[in-house]
Order: C-alpha cells, then sequence, then structure tokens
C-alpha cells in the first residue's frame, strides 16, 4: 500500500558530528617536516573526500606547489588537470618521495603498504587521518595530525599564510617526475594509436570515452583493467564523483552503486562503466534501472573474459572444456540486447568508426542506455614497473 505524504512522518535528520582538530604544535610539526623535503609528495585519499575538503586541499597545493597524486576514490578532491598533478608518474613519486603527507589516505595495500621497493625505506610520513587507530600504521610517521580533514587542512593553510613556504619551482625531484610523465605520456599515445582499429584496446576507447564525459558526470567503474585503466585516463574534477571496488576490491557493488548514485542527485549523469566479468556479478539489476526508468548510462567493455578472453568460441562440449579456459566468457555477449529486452536503449560497438556515434547518443538520451564495446580480448594495461602486491625487499634488523 502507497500512503499519501501527509501519512508519512518525517524524520528529522540527526546533527552532523563535530570537527576536530589538530592542536597548534602538531601543525608546526608537519610544517616543519614539509620544509625539510627534498622530494614531497601528497597523497590525497578518499577521507579528504568525505570531509568535503575540495576548497582545503586545492589551496594547500596552490600554496606549497608540492607535486602531488590521488588514491582511485580520492580522485577529484584536487581537480585531475591541476598543474601540480603527477599521477603519470606515480611508480616514480612513490618510489623516490623522502617526505609524504597522506591525506585521508592510509598505507593498507593499494599504497603498498609503504614498504620497499614501492617506497623508500627511510620515508618521512605525515599523517592526517580521523582515526587514532590508524597512525603509525605499517610505518612510523614523522608527524601525526589526527582530526578532520578539512579543518586540519584549513589550520595548515592558515599557518603558510602566516609564513609563507612553498616548494621551489625548479629542481631534480621535478625534473625526475616530469621525465617520468613524459615518457608514460609516450607509451599511451602509442598505445592508443594501435588501438585506432579493429579490434580496438582499453587506451583508444577510454579515450575516446573522457572526450565526450560531461566534466560533472558520477563515474562508477568496476572490473580489472577496465577500473584500473579507466581511472587512468578518466579525469575526475570534484572530489565523491567516482566510485568503484574500492578498498576491498569488491565485484558486483557497481550497479548498485549506480542506482544510488542517481537516487541520491537525479538530475545529474551516472555513468557505469564495467567490465564484461565485473557485469555478471549483478547485472540484472538493468531491470531495476529500466523498471524506475533511472537514465544510467552504462558502457561495457568487452573482452570475453575475466582479465583476457578468447578471440573464437571453442565448439562442441569437449572442445569448450579443452580449448576454453575458465577465464574466458562467451565471445561476443549482447550485454546491448538485455538492456533492450528489459525496455532500455542498447549500442553495440566493434569498429572506432562506431564508438564515438553510439556514445554521443546514449550520453544524450534521458532513459537507460548500454553501450557494448567489444575490444581484443588479448588488450591489456600499459607494462609496470613493479608486479601486484609486491612483495617488500628485506631489511637488516637492529641488534638490540
Amino acid at each position: 500500500r502507497l500512503y499519501p505524504e501527509d501519512e508519512v512522518t518525517v524524520v528529522p535528520r540527526v546533527p552532523l558530528p563535530p570537527r576536530s582538530c589538530a592542536p597548534q604544535v602538531d601543525i608546526r610539526r608537519a610544517v616543519s617536516v614539509f620544509k625539510s623535503a627534498k622530494r614531497p609528495l601528497v597523497i590525497v585519499g578518499m577521507g579528504a573526500g568525505y570531509a568535503r575538503a575540495d576548497k582545503e586541499m586545492t589551496e594547500f597545493i596552490d600554496r606549497t606547489k608540492i607535486p602531488w597524486l590521488s588514491t582511485p576514490k580520492g580522485k577529484g578532491v584536487v581537480s585531475d588537470d591541476h598543474p601540480q598533478c603527477v599521477a603519470r608518474a606515480r611508480s616514480t613519486a612513490l618510489a623516490e618521495a623522502d617526505v609524504v603527507f597522506l591525506v585521508g589516505a592510509r598505507l593498507n595495500w593499494m599504497l603498498h603498504f609503504g614498504w620497499p621497493p614501492r617506497f623508500k625505506s627511510d620515508v618521512k610520513i605525515v599523517q592526517l587521518d580521523i582515526n587514532a587507530e590508524e597512525m603509525h600504521h605499517n610505518v612510523q610517521s614523522a608527524a601525526v595530525l589526527l582530526g578532520d580533514a578539512k579543518m586540519i587542512l584549513s589550520d595548515l593553510n592558515s599557518e603558510l599564510r602566516d609564513h609563507p613556504w612553498s616548494y621551489p619551482a625548479s629542481t631534480p625531484w621535478r625534473d625526475t617526475l616530469q621525465q617520468s610523465m613524459d615518457k608514460n605520456s609516450k607509451t599511451v599515445e602509442k598505445m592508443i594509436a594501435e588501438g585506432n582499429k579493429f579490434p580496438m584496446n582499453y587506451f583508444y576507447v577510454f579515450t575516446e570515452i573522457q572526450k565526450l564525459l560531461p566534466k560533472d558526470a558520477m563515474i562508477v567503474s568496476e572490473g580489472a583493467n577496465t577500473m584500473d585503466i579507466g581511472r587512468s585516463i578518466l579525469k575526475n574534477y570534484t572530489g565523491l564523483h567516482r566510485l568503484d571496488a574500492g578498498t576491498f576490491g569488491t565485484m558486483g557493488v557497481g550497479l548498485g552503486f549506480a542506482i544510488a548514485a542517481q537516487m541520491v542527485s537525479p538530475e545529474q549523469r551516472i555513468v557505469c562503466i564495467e567490465g564484461d566479468s565485473a557485469i555478471g556479478f549483478s547485472g540484472m539489476e538493468l531491470e531495476t534501472i529500466v523498471r524506475f526508468n533511472f537514465p544510467i548510462t552504462f558502457i561495457i567493455i568487452n573482452n570475453n573474459g575475466i582479465g583476457q578472453g578468447v578471440a573464437e568460441q571453442p565448439q562442441g562440449t569437449s572442445a569448450m572444456y579443452a580449448k576454453s579456459p575458465p577465464s574466458s566468457l562467451m565471445v561476443g555477449a549482447r550485454y546491448d540486447k538485455v538492456m533492450e529486452a528489459f525496455g532500455g536503449r542498447g549500442f553495440f560497438v566493434e569498429r572506432p568508426e562506431e564508438l564515438a556515434p553510439a556514445l554521443k547518443e546514449a550520453l544524450s538520451l534521458n532513459v537507460p542506455s548500454l553501450v557494448n564495446i567489444m575490444i581484443d580480448p588479448k588488450a591489456n594495461r600499459k607494462p609496470q614497473p613493479h608486479g601486484w602486491l609486491t612483495s617488500p625487499t628485506k631489511t637488516k634488523k637492529s641488534k638490540l
């Protein structure tokens, strides 16, 4: 039974919790550590986003001129097109920085626990976090700032207004980072050019998506290569405008995230970018989305597999068992037809010349839509200097 509005009791929202500040002595201690750095780096985490600290974080970067990068869900707190962003030199920045300012970011597996070889063994950590239990986790911090990121960054900016300091414009560290960014950009540009053919690759597809995405779009993403490569190309310009598998790497959350985002922000364009494996976890939520007519745009990066797929479907039961790896999925699965079966709009894309027109039309619609993009089953990310979950290097234990 549906109840009329005058019969519904609306419970007032409870007040937001008070925002806590760090002692001034800790603020000054942190600034002194920044000033001692020859190769500083700021890592902007999702805690800065939760604190709605976009303005304060950007002011801190503008004042100090320290190079910075973000964690996946910290993207957009400082705009990805900010000139101090060194995300394209991520591995170099992490491995060679001598002082790292963690702002609502934690030294878990996503930041390699702060251990060598991904970080210097003697790196100094300045840690800003709202949770006391996270302090000194995995690496002992040189300075800690316990409290709300918005308030603490405001206090840091106040200290820097009273006692101005910024990292020099010309240093060997900036040169090292720029060289690394230039090298990585050339590699990616080559991969984009190689993907501008049939079959396409991740880099070409994501570059075309980036050209057409509204700047204020909420990007929901999950998958393996789809999520990892996508976050390196798709830009965020505002905090809390990216939702993905997060710290736990959980697959199956994408469609639920997209529904929630659309309900919270009904006027906003929600774009949900899924790998073909990822959408398999909760793909039947497409029915929910069509039933409520949520105008979410889905983009499926389809390589026929989990990680990588096969180009041709083996025929017959025995051939399938013998030739089809367990990680492969049905070749050319028509997820666009699934969307159409429920009543939404579907688009099927195989060739570069089909991609932009399909994306433009889907993004212009005010109904649920899905663009199913076929790519090379063997397409992969660019070569990485380290393997996933790099084992820490051994260090000598001191004698007691």
